[in-house]
């Protein structure tokens, strides 16, 4: 467990749960923290799906400026590289992750968001990515992340304005999947977690895989993937079993292991 980062387990769901008091400003020990963090929720097998969260009061607010500004160009290349790979590591966990926004998700904070497969956030939340306004742009996933998410245009109005999107707008972009009363924010997010809990891990890691996968690939490539991993879960004891109760059972009453 880190100082300003930790994974807390209940019941199957992981929290990757941010805590550097005021904004959860990204600094070289946070994106190390989150490094781990996401290493170990890939790895123990009793977390099933996983949330990331600022709580109640902040997501995060983006890299640590005072820091950042102290740097040296071959410092910063140091820790441009450590921060892109960090969250590459969260977004390549290979179960269903979500992110739970509040206050608001900027900069890097924004960039942590787009590493998750869903973003829950408050009614009243701000995400962008006002890199620009400092006259740098976004270095871990704001331009290529969010162009993926919203196509190129919006990404580019986004990134060359700097300015900061409400909760409204922002799920008409694309950027949020889902919109609630600020205090619902965590409980909506842990509700889609929880439904993966007992699903089949391996089929769900493999969806993943897929579809991930398949972007970076055209389309007849991203297909030689899909059949790869879809013919390689007949050796699982999932497809085995959720099968055998379909024609036993009819749809939707398998009981899987994750394995």
């Amino acid at each position: 467990m880190g100082e300003f980062v930790r994974l807390e387990v209940d019941a199957g769901v992981g929290t990757i749960r941010l805590d550097r008091p005021p904004v959860n400003a990204l600094n070289n020990q946070v994106q190390g923290e989150l490094a781990e963090a996401a290493r170990e929720a890939s790895e123990r097998d009793d977390v099933r799906a996983v949330i990331l969260y600022g709580g109640e009061k902040t997501f995060a607010g983006g890299a640590d400026i005072k820091e950042m500004a102290a740097k040296s160009y071959v410092e910063m290349t140091k820790f441009g590289a450590a921060l892109s790979g960090s969250l590459s590591l969260l977004a390549a966990i290979p179960k269903p992750t979500v992110a739970a926004i509040t206050g608001y998700a900027l900069g890097g904070g924004l960039e942590l968001a787009l590493t998750a497969d869903r973003r829950v956030a408050g009614d009243n939340v701000k995400v962008g990515q006002p890199e620009i306004q400092l006259g740098i742009i976004p270095g871990a996933g704001g331009t290529q992340r969010l162009a993926r998410l919203i196509g190129p245009s919006k990404a580019k109005d986004l990134v060359y304005t700097g300015r900061f999107v409400k909760a409204e707008e922002a799920l008409a972009l694309g950027i949020l999947d889902e919109v609630v009363a600020p205090d619902d924010v965590y409980a909506a997010a842990h509700k889609w977690a929880a439904q993966f809990v007992n699903g089949p891990a391996v089929a769900l890691r493999a969806a993943k895989a897929a579809i991930d996968g398949g972007l970076d690939l055209d389309l007849a490539n991203g297909l030689k993937l899909e059949t790869n991993l879809f013919t390689a879960l007949w050796a699982t004891e999932d497809q085995a079993n959720g099968m055998r109760s379909f024609v036993e059972n009819g749809p939707g009453k398998a009981t899987f292991e994750g394995k």
